[in-house]
């Protein structure tokens, strides 16, 4: 497969090491205004960019017909316009605030655990995530997923940063020195806490995963997500 990264920071470097060790080859490569190769060549691209430039990239894919595999965060503001695009043009794109196979395993698990903790409301949740110092946006966006899988089986009205009110899920954001990414649920009453936990040891979990996702994208038209790729029902 050829493909095409868009942002070449330290995401777009892991993956090209790990797509050349499964036998891709990388034809277009994009980070700061400055490019290397042909786009058009390509496959599929990924992209792990900045949210002020993302939808630009997802819409240049989109009209040169090139699926396109983005792990940006930050950007959901243009998620619906976006959408549109990818529809009107019959174009292809997997969005995910997190892209390795453990996250969206644990997503699955999350959704569970909040359904199974519903009934208990001497229980109040929260999360909390810490990522490196280079992350531009708080909460993160896989926090944030986490939250939207908890409001779908709780009586909870919306997530909040550092919420305070009853009817929120509050979350925590710490940013410490190359943590590539830790996220806690707790259900916590007066007696007792109950957590789950994923914690990434490298990057090469996310970049693995928006790999597997542009070799599955390759023949499919529409908008996709990880529990596509990986059969997560």
């Amino acid at each position: 497969m050829k493909l095409a990264l868009l942002g070449y920071g330290k995401m777009g470097k892991t993956i090209e090491r790990l797509a050349l060790e499964r036998g891709h080859t990388i034809v277009y490569k994009s980070s700061s205004g400055s490019s290397e190769g042909t786009i058009e060549e390509a496959d599929a691209a990924i992209e792990f960019s900045t949210p002020e430039v993302a939808p630009k990239n997802i819409e240049h894919c989109f009209q040169i017909g090139t699926p396109v595999v983005s792990g940006t965060t930050g950007w959901l503001e243009h998620y619906d316009e976006i959408i549109k695009l990818c529809e009107d043009s019959n174009g292809s794109l997997i969005y995910a605030s997190n892209f390795s196979i453990g996250v969206n395993l644990f997503f699955n698990l999350n959704e569970k655990f909040a359904e199974l903790m519903r009934p208990w409301k001497e229980y109040e949740v929260s999360i909390s995530e810490i990522h490196h110092t280079q992350k531009k946006d708080a909460p993160s966006g896989t926090a944030i997923s986490i939250a939207e899988g908890i409001l779908k089986h709780s009586d909870k009205i919306e997530w909040k940063l550092d919420g305070t009110k009853e009817d929120e899920i509050s979350i925590s954001a710490a940013r410490i020195d190359d943590v590539k990414g830790t996220h806690i649920v707790s259900f916590a009453s007066e007696v007792d806490t109950i957590s789950i936990k994923h914690e990434a040891h490298s990057r090469d979990g996310f970049a693995i995963g928006a790999i597997l996702a542009a070799e599955w994208l390759q023949t499919k038209k529409g908008v996709f997500s990880m529990k596509d790729v990986l059969e997560i029902t």
